[in-house]
């Protein structure tokens, strides 16, 4: 039934209802006024055949004969044959030629069962908005990816639709804008103009629901509710059984002002205060999270308090005993007077400073003492006592000293205790590296002693050799002894010595007469070609000055060798002659 007010034609029914589908096999919610609706199963019934089931989705009426009893071809179409619909038909072998989904080629596979494969020829293909061309497979289509910057028909909403031909489809969107009455959206077409007004109707009723007045939708909420002069029947939110009496109105009730008089926990006193099941409270803001959040005002809620602490006077003792106090009864028992206690600590130097508390086995004792020793260190020490304030005398410093040896190169470590109690010689002994001391001497050599303080001893041990003149003699002597002793040559050398330099001389003299005799050999040649004379002829000439030229240059290489070779090997039969001798 219609439920508008009067009008010409009425709508559809916009209630919904469980309706079956066709085949009946499910059920679903749809609006009353599309009855008629299709699931996606298959029917699957047997056929007449009896030996195949119907492959038609839910449908209505009989199913339609067994497609595989009619006379079938072969896939590619060329061939028939009339066969049982128990049995399949032959492959005829020949080229299957059945048009691509392309549409423009034909397949080249044998005749075949199931779909052709896609067409993979090469074409040049131009995109759906004629922009583009591009070389590519013939079954796939060229869609570029510039999209359409048109506005659609509504005038709201872009088309942006890849590779757009011109003709921009209708915009199919739901409108979705808030009608005037903030309640509903719009549910037609996306549009052009404005949308229609909300044509629902709203009740306004008290809140005991007895008065209604019926308002357009949107209206209700600038509309007052109708006065009632029923009581209000709002069950209490509290744990009062009833409210106070008053009459029906519209929004909460008034907070319940009862005395609240439960039992405290803990005690049998009642709580006195007025009812706080329900209270107004300040809620917490959430934490942002970021700078782009604005922060929202603080938001009020109702909360159901607990009853505060029992506030009840009580006389109570400390914990020393050493006054009596009113105390809350939710604090009852023994507490401290924050007087200092004073008791002696174990130290036996100072006193408890702690606040008054209960000495007792199974509670805690008496604060330990944390202040540092403060007795006198033995004469030398420089380390504090590493104890905690304590009786009797303080335990032998352990710490170690780290300080240079006496050769300052290596770092000892020593037992405060031993060094402070040690005399002049064990400290020398403690602080020494026990390595050899490595200054050097007004001689150059090392100091033979141990790692010493002070001065080294200038008295050099060291071992030294000293030769003669000529190098063949050699002794050992202390290096403090050596510049007082000197070492001189004997028989032997001076005899070696005149033999070696009777060899030079020899061997000079040998050189000279060798010079000399190739120097007359040269004069006498030229004196020769002199005594020839006679004409020559200009080559002959020319070549002869070449070869003057020549000897002149041979005979200067010559005297420049004998001037520096002689000697040198003068020099080197000299050392080789001293080697011999020496070694014999």
């Amino acid at each position: 039934m219609c439920t508008k007010p009067c009008h010409k034609e009425c709508s559809p029914c916009p209630k919904v209802s469980a309706q079956p589908c066709v085949c009946g096999r499910e059920k679903t919610e749809r609006p009353c006024a599309s009855p008629q609706w299709n699931c996606q199963q298959l029917c699957g019934a047997i056929l007449s055949c009896g030996n195949h089931t119907c492959e038609v989705k839910c449908h209505s009426g009989v199913c339609p004969p067994c497609p595989r009893s009619v006379s079938r071809c072969c896939p590619c179409g060329k061939t028939k044959s009339s066969l049982p619909c128990t049995e399949e038909v032959q492959l005829c072998g020949d080229t299957c030629d059945r048009r691509l989904s392309c549409g423009k080629h034909t397949c080249s596979m044998r005749c075949h069962r199931g779909s052709c494969e896609t067409c993979r020829q090469e074409v040049e293909k131009e995109c759906r908005c004629g922009k583009y061309r591009k070389l590519m497979p013939c079954h796939k289509e060229y869609l570029c990816d510039s999209k359409c910057p048109k506005t659609r028909s509504c005038g709201r909403h872009q088309c942006r639709r890849k590779c757009c031909p011109g003709n921009c489809p209708p915009c199919d969107q739901s409108c979705g804008r808030t009608l005037g009455c903030r309640n509903h959206k719009c549910p037609s077409v996306c549009h052009q103009g404005s949308c229609y007004p909300c044509p629902e109707m709203v009740d306004v009723r008290c809140p005991c629901g007895s008065a209604v007045l019926a308002v357009p939708c949107g209206r209700e909420r600038n509309t007052k509710p109708p006065r009632c002069k029923e009581p209000c029947r709002t069950p209490p939110s509290c744990h009062h059984p009833t409210r106070e009496p008053h009459r029906c109105h519209p929004g909460p009730c008034a907070p319940c002002r009862q005395p609240c008089l439960l039992t405290l926990p803990g005690c049998s006193h009642t709580c006195p205060n007025p009812c706080h099941d329900l209270v107004l409270v300040k809620s917490q803001q959430v934490q942002l999270a970021g700078p782009w959040e604005q922060p929202s005002e603080p938001a009020f809620v109702k909360k159901a308090l607990p009853c505060p602490p029992c506030q009840v006077p009580i006389p109570t003792a400390c914990f020393g005993e050493h006054e009596v106090s009113p105390v809350p009864c939710h604090r009852q028992g023994q507490f401290s007077c924050k007087r200092p206690c004073g008791r002696p600590l174990t130290c036996s130097n100072h006193s408890c400073s702690k606040e008054c508390h209960l000495i007792s086995d199974g509670n805690k004792k008496c604060e330990v003492c944390e202040k540092a020793c403060s007795k006198p260190r033995p004469p030398g020490c420089p380390h504090p006592c590493s104890r905690r304030c304590h009786p009797g005398d303080c335990q032998p410093c352990g710490q170690m000293i780290r300080q240079r040896c006496h050769c300052k190169i290596s770092m000892v470590y020593v037992e405060c205790m031993k060094l402070t109690s040690a005399d002049k010689e064990t400290k020398v002994m403690l602080t020494s590296c026990n390595n050899q001391c490595p200054k050097e001497l007004t001689c150059g050599h090392r100091c033979k002693q141990m790692c010493h303080p002070g001065v080294c001893e200038e008295k050099c041990q060291q071992k030294v050799k000293l030769r003669c003149p000529c190098k063949r003699i050699k002794k050992e002597f202390s290096c403090s002894l050596s510049s007082q002793c000197d070492v001189q040559c004997d028989d032997i050398c001076r005899d070696q010595q005149r033999k070696v330099s009777q060899l030079k001389e020899a061997e000079q003299r040998a050189a000279q007469e060798e010079e000399q005799k190739k120097l007359q050999e040269e004069l006498e040649a030229f004196e020769k070609r002199q005594q020839r004379g006679g004409r020559r002829n200009k080559k002959r000439g020319r070549r002869e000055e070449v070869e003057d030229e020549q000897a002149r240059a041979g005979r200067w290489w010559r005297w420049c060798a004998a001037l520096v070779l002689v000697p040198l090997g003068g020099a080197v039969l000299s050392a080789a002659a001293f080697y011999l001798v020496t070694k014999t």
